[in-house]
């Protein structure tokens, strides 16, 4: 091979690695998105996946990872006899849910009742649409929602009371949040501000577009 023919080949395969370096540093960095910050909580640096769950909807209806695709979930887990936590938590989340407008849409409010002795799908289908009718309203099998709670984050615990009956629940405040892909993307903690967790939820919806 000729001295100028190898030198254009040199100057080729230098060329080609230059492309492909490039190519590698715009797809690792330059298009890489931008990490999302909020007030309201935190968001994950790698969003977690959602392990194979099946629960029972409000309807009575299955309920599984496939409906947590295509829009963003806020989960929260607690029971209907709760007096104080959870009526103002789902209050909140409706007002919440008023003030995020045109996208309201896009984001599902999920609460999961991890009261199965007493909260049968009927009850919590009236307690949820009580505060909004978008709300869905979830339950399983003890062994389900302890699953459940292990991969996504929140613990309960049962209290007895003075009769079996009267027993309540300790449970975790947090909300999660599950992306569009049905991934387990951050936590909102208390105290929670409808209008600063709309403004969230926006800036995220606007992020991953």
């Amino acid at each position: 091979m000729a001295k100028a023919e190898r030198k254009g080949l040199g100057l080729w395969v230098l060329l080609v690695a230059i492309a492909v370096l490039t190519g590698i540093f715009a797809g690792t960095v330059l298009l890489k998105p931008e990490a999302v910050e909020i007030t309201s909580g935190t968001i994950l640096k790698s969003p977690r996946p959602v392990e194979p769950f099946s629960l029972t909807r409000d309807t009575g209806a299955p309920f599984t990872n496939a409906d947590l695709a295509g829009h963003w979930t806020v989960v929260f887990a607690g029971f209907t006899f709760c007096p104080d936590v959870c009526p103002t938590t789902l209050a909140e989340l409706k007002a919440m849910t008023a003030k995020l407008g045109a996208t309201a849409d896009q984001v599902r409010v999920m609460f999961v009742s991890v009261d199965p002795g007493r909260d049968t799908p009927e009850k919590i289908g009236q307690y949820v649409r009580f505060f909004n009718p978008a709300f869905v309203g979830v339950t399983g099998t003890d062994a389900q929602l302890e699953a459940l709670g292990r991969n996504l984050g929140f613990v309960y615990a049962k209290v007895d009371g003075a009769t079996p009956d009267s027993y309540t629940i300790d449970h975790s405040t947090a909300l999660i949040l599950i992306d569009p892909q049905g991934r387990i993307a951050g936590y909102l903690t208390p105290p929670f501000k409808p209008d600063t967790m709309a403004a969230d939820l926006n800036t995220l919806l606007a992020s991953r577009r």
